[in-house]
């Protein structure tokens, strides 16, 4: 059993790479978030900076994305907060199921996210546009719901696997 699990990790830099390009796309929504913010502020008291009515709109909605992808990279790291105070009184079995059947409905909400996250972008986003924009659908306020539910399931699939394999192989032997 232990050779499948070898296979299977070969695969890790694949989670590695989606890592990678979920925290760049976080970064650089970051940066946006800051420049557009700070031109913003600093256009409302220095007449020749411009304050774009687009502004608040733009920060809100890339605010919602960097919201949704830090999420998911919270899955992967192992951050996100949990219960931990009977852990010590529960038996290792307990805690390894409760693991697994808390990634298997962490899955669940994320396919959730997945499918009726597109549906409602598709169907309520694209009928609307920005206030301050026009000609910009609403399509890409409501996308970080199935963008995030995707990198949700990538990252589920992987600490759900990662939780599978720590039964089946010991810590410090060779899977």
């Amino acid at each position: 059993m232990p050779g499948i699990f070898d296979k299977i990790d070969k695969i890790k830099p694949v989670y590695d790479a989606a890592d990678k390009a979920v925290l760049f796309i976080c970064k650089i929504l970051l940066i946006i978030d800051i420049l557009i913010t700070t031109m913003s502020v600093v256009g409302r008291y220095v007449p020749f900076v411009p304050d774009p009515a687009w502004s608040e709109e733009v920060v809100l909605t890339c605010m919602s994305y960097m919201a949704v992808l830090s999420a998911a990279l919270a899955i992967r790291k192992g951050a996100h907060i949990r219960m931990t105070a009977f852990d010590r009184y529960l038996p290792k079995w307990l805690l390894k199921f409760l693991d697994i059947l808390a990634d298997i409905c962490v899955l669940a909400l994320a396919f959730v996210m997945l499918t009726v996250g597109w549906k409602y972008a598709q169907q309520i986003g694209s009928r609307g546009t920005y206030v301050s924009m026009p000609s910009v659908s609403r399509f890409w306020m409501y996308f970080p719901i199935p963008l995030a539910g995707l990198a949700m399931i990538i990252f589920e699939i992987e600490a759900l696997y990662n939780h599978i394999k720590g039964i089946f192989v010991k810590e410090g032997e060779k899977a």
